[in-house]
């Protein structure tokens, strides 16, 4: 039976189609932005079977974009929010929370929890990054992997295309480079921007000395539409067949 909260996907997508998600098992890795937005929309999609990914804790800085920043959440961790809202949405969706980040020799770990039949890629660190894609293509699960969203402005910029069409953005750049050294040179969804990155304001983040990264400006719109292309393609890909 189909519960109610269902109805209007019921009315665009068939019974098959409504079953194939109800069956997925998605995993997503990277809660920032990006992957929170994709994490609502699948699980509003009708996707059951979530497990999702980041250690990272809400801070204040996050309320301009991310979608359980909330003043009254800070300091929670972001898995653990999420968790929430998907079962608020749908209460008797299976959502598996790992809370730490991960290392690389950790994303083989996690793969062997479970079976996936997707991935979604929200990471912003380069070498979890790449590794996780590569996991991905060894076990042959269909990954969407999001590239920079951070110092852009234009929504009309966002396109989803192989990552070896990707320009004009020094994160797919990095993850090219990276690719190329374990011979992979394409076959991988990605969702990028076309736009000149602003590079106006960058402070230099400390928070995590093991994971030095450039911080650029954000505005409130610009990653959720990243992660609603994320979960647009996950989703289409796995009603397709």
């Amino acid at each position: 039976m189909l519960p109610d909260w269902l109805s209007r996907t019921a009315l665009l997508l068939d019974k098959n189609q409504i079953n194939q998600l109800h069956k997925a098992h998605v995993l997503v890795v990277g809660l920032g932005g990006v992957g929170a937005y994709a994490v609502e929309m699948l699980c509003r999609a009708g996707i059951y079977n979530l497990t999702l990914v980041d250690g990272d804790r809400i801070e204040t800085s996050n309320r301009n974009r991310q979608l359980p920043a909330l003043l009254s959440q800070e300091g929670r961790y972001k898995t653990e929010v999420l968790k929430e809202r998907c079962l608020d949405i749908n209460p008797e969706a299976n959502i598996q929370i790992i809370t730490e980040f991960l290392k690389d020799n950790r994303i083989e770990e996690v793969f062997d929890l479970a079976t996936y039949d997707y991935v979604v890629d929200a990471i912003d660190s380069l070498s979890p990054k790449v590794h996780l894609i590569i996991e991905s293509i060894k076990r042959n699960i269909p990954i969407i992997s999001a590239m920079g969203a951070g110092g852009k402005l234009h929504p009309s910029y966002i396109q989803v295309a192989d990552i070896s069409k990707t320009y004009q953005c020094p994160l797919a750049a990095a993850v090219r480079k990276r690719l190329r050294k374990k011979g992979v040179f394409k076959g991988i969804k990605t969702v990028f921007s076309t736009e000149p990155p602003n590079n106006k304001e960058i402070e230099t983040s400390y928070k995590n000395i093991e994971n030095h990264q450039n911080t650029q400006g954000t505005i409130s719109f610009l990653p959720a539409i990243f992660g609603c292309w994320c979960a647009s393609v996950c989703i289409n890909d796995l009603i397709k067949d």
